[in-house]
């Protein structure tokens, strides 16, 4: 079965309302691309590599893997795999996806006649109040968040042709890049206490992370006292230094791949083939250069930080097109097996990332398990493939029934502002 035959194999007819206006239904669900689903759900699974660090152990434990837990033997390396295929990577895959879907949502609203504006920042409001409630209630690392605000400010050139997107995309990103090499130049101007500061964020002392461990492994409230503050950074100054330069700018070069056909598997084998070649062959050496030249320094932060991570930073984009290109020529051919259930992951990606928060919370945190700095990288990798099987399991038998996830389904139901169809019909040859 080929990408065209599982787009219009999978999904029943979008309902009408009885005055025959449409209703606000699954992207039109006979014209869903299917290999954007398929994208979007191995995208899902790939960010829990890396928030699984965020999850049970300590903030600088993400971004410096020396701060804190074993890394020797099978515990280095799953950080190395986790790093070289994983860091960033399927994080930018979700920014040029989102990026694509406004282009597809407000495209074919459009293409009815119809006003996008309004529309679409209702939706980015919305996005951005579940990012606020789940940074502030659950999990401080949220993407809701700045999703929503580039989101909004993409919108605004959803129609500029592909090469112009390309390159303000890659110029916007150029920019994140360039703010964090002069943050690392003129750290030694910087105040004795500033540098403090971040010297206990990249390193911190053994009783900073005893404190860490105790906020965590408290209860839901006592949590707060770190929670609420990370967010609040990650929220206002790194988003304005940083998110919104890399994420938006990624957003633009995901609009200008969606035009071009990349994310519907149209392209040539040829194409997607180079792709993978340039991944293989440039991509990863690079981010390996780079992860020499962290232990070279020892991982100092104001080497790593700021120079150490811009091998990464870069060459996360030619990893992250060859994961894409890899999943494209998995749908040209058909592989149903794979497909299938990772396109139901895709449709309630939403689902899927707020589930993975609520169930790794509950086990780390305080309020639930309390395994929080408890548990290895090997044991961590363990846990992140027994979410995938759970959530693999759920949204499969899940959208059999229901032509959304739960929280996709109230998210467009606010959006437009009146409650959406929830379950499927059952096609006419099962009535």
């Amino acid at each position: 079965m080929n990408v065209t035959e599982f787009a219009t194999s999978s999904f029943v007819p979008a309902p009408s309302s009885p005055n025959g206006d449409h209703l606000a239904t699954p992207v039109a669900q006979k014209a869903r691309i299917a290999s954007i689903d398929v994208l979007r759900g191995l995208a899902v699974f790939g960010i829990l590599v890396m928030n699984i660090q965020s999850f049970s152990m300590i903030d600088a434990a993400y971004m410096n893997p020396t701060a804190f837990g074993d890394l020797t033997g099978a515990n280095y390396g799953i950080w190395l795999v986790s790093h070289v295929l994983a860091d960033q990577k399927f994080m930018t895959i979700f920014s040029m996806l989102f990026g694509a879907g406004v282009v597809l949502m407000t495209g074919r609203r459009e293409a009815e006649g119809r006003r996008s504006a309004g529309l679409h920042y209702r939706r980015m409001a919305v996005l951005l109040l579940f990012g606020i409630l789940h940074a502030y209630l659950l999990w401080f690392g949220d993407i809701l968040y700045t999703y929503a605000m580039c989101g909004m400010i993409v919108y605004l050139l959803r129609h500029r042709r592909p090469r112009t997107l390309l390159i303000v995309g890659l110029m916007s990103i150029a920019v994140g890049s360039a703010v964090t090499m002069l943050f690392g130049l003129s750290l030694p101007h910087w105040p004795a206490e500033s540098r403090q500061e971040m010297m206990a964020e990249w390193a911190p002392t053994p009783e900073e992370v005893a404190d860490n461990l105790e906020t965590y492994r408290g209860r839901w409230w006592q949590q707060m006292e770190c929670r609420a503050p990370s967010a609040l950074g990650f929220q206002t100054f790194l988003f304005l230094a940083l998110f919104v330069w890399r994420a938006g700018g990624l957003m633009l070069v995901g609009m200008a791949l969606f035009k071009l056909d990349v994310f519907s598997a149209k392209r040539s084998i040829g194409f997607y083939a180079a792709w993978i070649t340039a991944a293989v062959c440039v991509g990863i050496p690079v981010i390996l250069y780079g992860v020499h030249r962290n232990f070279a320094a020892n991982w100092d932060m104001s080497y790593s930080f700021f120079l150490g991570g811009e091998f990464n930073y870069w060459a996360s984009i030619l990893v992250s097109m060859g994961w894409i290109s890899l999943v494209m020529l998995i749908c040209k051919k058909g592989v149903r097996w794979i497909t299938a259930p990772l396109a139901a992951a895709g449709q309630m990606a939403l689902t899927n990332y707020l589930l993975q928060t609520i169930i790794c919370t509950t086990i780390f945190y305080g309020h639930g398990f309390g395994l929080y700095g408890r548990m290895e990288r090997v044991a961590q990798a363990g846990m992140v493939v027994g979410v995938w099987l759970v959530e693999l399991a759920l949204s499969t038998i899940w959208m059999r029934h229901f032509l959304f996830g739960p929280f996709e389904w109230l998210w467009r139901s606010l959006t437009y502002m009146q409650r959406q169809p929830f379950l499927r019909r059952p096609a006419a040859h099962e009535v």
